[in-house]
Formats: structure tokens, sequence, C-alpha cells
């Protein structure tokens, strides 16, 4: 036909090469109405979460994978739910942008966030002076902001799809500073000068109803590592009344229950004496589960937490919860058992 216009050589080359491949992009083509106005700016806000790019203003593009387009699909979910519209195409790309320059786009995104993560990084190493012991709360503060900032990290990494020259920086960057860290804490000495308790045997132990990460942990920590004839009641906290000889833990004026910032489970391995690599590591866990405070930043908290509510959710019952609770812990346990020759060279940094 006259006045078409013809593909550019590289766009036919590239559709005519690319015949037998897969698509390597996904589009999410959306049109969100005026009202309600704050639709906008939280499909804005997922699709950053999610990693998206902007090739236009209601155009984003992600990888083509299993996962991003489940991802793109709760989005549309909740875009067609407000009332507006949107596609998600498996696309490539032919004539104009190349996939190399959408690659980039991702790269610009992620560098960006390293790279506040690395200014930010900085100036918490600024904060404190290497070699000079920090106090306790002035630690805590610092664990937490750097607990923060790994779990920025992990989370930047999750999205950065295409591997960002700057995740090498600020990985490294927070490595170091997580060890200048750990030099310049004074050990933390135990809770009130007390000497070490004498683990009991076949003691009744009191707890809330309803147990959660700290009392499942706790519970568990008691029976395989302190007591192992341990006999667990639980409680209604309202209208308890201790008796004679029973030992309360995570409640209201226990014998153990949290102390400043640690929970439970730290107060109990500190108590006994508990000095176990593998325990230690499922101490940070709980802790930040519990305590919400990011301070160890460990990558398995997401998972651990996903776990413990699908443990609450399915059985209402306390002892059934301990049951199923006490199964994760002990393969937990045995897998960070097992890793401890590598972790201890990882921190010497050997």
């Amino acid at each position: 036909m006259a006045g078409r216009r013809r593909p550019s050589p590289n766009a036919a080359t590239r559709l005519q090469s690319g015949g037998d491949q897969e698509p390597r992009w996904l589009l999410l083509i959306h049109q969100i109405p005026p009202k309600p106005a704050y639709l906008r700016v939280k499909v804005w806000r997922r699709l950053q979460r999610l990693g998206a790019a902007a090739l236009k203003n209601s155009v984003y593009v992600l990888p083509a994978r299993d996962s991003t387009l489940e991802d793109f699909q709760w989005v549309r979910r909740e875009i067609v739910d407000e009332g507006g519209d949107a596609t998600i195409c498996a696309a490539r790309f032919v004539d104009g942008l190349s996939d190399e320059q959408v690659q980039a786009l991702f790269h610009a995104a992620r560098d960006s966030e390293y790279g506040q993560i690395v200014d930010e990084a900085r100036r918490l190493g600024e904060s404190f002076v290497e070699g000079v012991a920090l106090d306790a709360e002035r630690s805590a503060e610092l664990t937490g902001h750097l607990g923060r900032l790994k779990r920025r990290l992990r989370e930047t990494a999750a999205i950065d799809f295409f591997g960002a020259p700057g995740h090498e920086a600020a990985e490294a960057l927070i490595s170091g500073l997580e060890a200048r860290l750990g030099a310049a804490q004074a050990p933390t000495p135990r809770s009130g000068g007390s000497e070490l308790h004498k683990a009991p045997s076949g003691a009744v132990w009191v707890t809330r109803q309803g147990i959660h990460v700290d009392r499942i942990a706790s519970a568990w920590l008691i029976r395989r590592f302190i007591d192992r004839r341990a006999n667990f009641v639980f409680v209604a906290a309202k209208t308890y009344r201790p008796k004679p000889g029973e030992l309360r833990f995570d409640m209201f004026e226990a014998e153990y229950t949290h102390e400043g910032e640690r929970c439970t489970f730290e107060v109990l391995l500190d108590r006994f004496g508990l000095d176990d690599f593998a325990l230690r590591a499922i101490a940070e866990i709980v802790h930040d589960l519990d305590l919400k405070d990011g301070k160890f930043g460990r990558p398995e908290v997401a998972g651990v937490d996903r776990v413990v509510a699908g443990i609450t959710l399915a059985h209402k019952d306390d002892t059934a919860r301990l049951e199923r609770g006490a199964a994760v812990l002990d393969d937990l346990y045995e897998y960070f058992r097992r890793q401890r020759p590598a972790s201890r060279v990882a921190r010497s940094g050997g």
C-alpha cells in the first residue's frame, strides 16, 4: 500500500531472528479512573516495590518470569477492583527500544537505590568512633539502624533482576560496617549481674494462652535444652493466679520474660548459660519477629514469620502449636548447627 511505513532494517531483522524465541518482557498497561484519588499513588507505590520500570505514564515493564507475572496479576486485580482497566502483555521489543535499553532502565533504578543505601551507611559509620566501646543504649540504636539498612539491601537485591553494578559496593560497605560495629560493642553483661540459674527437672512452666513466636520458641528451648521433662500450662493472663513452684515465662511479672530490649528467648539463653551458635542465630530471628525492631536483620525472618503465621492460623490449640513449632525449630537448629564452621570463617573475614 502506498504511504505505509516499512519497518526499519534493524527491526525487521530482530523480528525475523527472534521468531522462535519466548517473549522476554511483560507489560502492564493500565487506565486508572480519577476517583478514588489515592488509587494512582497506591498503584505507583506497588509497582515501585515490585521493581517495575516505567516505559510510559501508564505502561510498566518487568522481565518475563512466573513470579513477575503473578506480581502484575495482583496489581491488575487491584486496579480492576477499583473500577480501572489493565492489560498484561508478553512482549518482545521490535522497533524503538532495544532489550539493552530496557535493561538499562532497571540498572539505573536499582543503582539509585543502592546509592541511597551507601550514603546512609556512610553516615552511620561516621556516627561512632572505631575502637571506642559503645554503651548499651547507643549500641542498640546503631544495631537497629544497621538492621534496617540490611533489610533495604535485601529488598533492593530481590528486585535487581539484572545485577546492577551498585550492588557489590553497597553489600561490601554494609558488611564492613557490621564488622566495625561488632568490634565497638561492649559485651552485654548478664542481667542484674545474676548468676546462672540451675536447670530444673519436671517443673511446671506457665505462659499465656494463644502462644506465638516468642512463647513457641521459648517453650521449645525449655523442653529441649533446659528442662526435658517440662510440663507446660497455658493460662488466661487476666484470671491466672500463680501457684507455688510454678515457673512463668513471657508474661507479666514472670520469672523469665522480656528484659530491656531482649525477648524472653534471649533472656532464657542468658540465664541458663546456653552459649550455642545455632541457638544465638535462632534468638536473633525470634528477637526481630517479636520486637519488630530489625535489630539483627537476618534473611530468614520473613520465611519463619510466614511459617509461624501458618501454624497459628491452622491450630487454635496451644499444645498443637507448640508441637508443630518445635518440629520447625528442630530443623532450623540443625541447619544453623551445620552452618557454624562457615559462619565463623565469614565473621572473621578469613
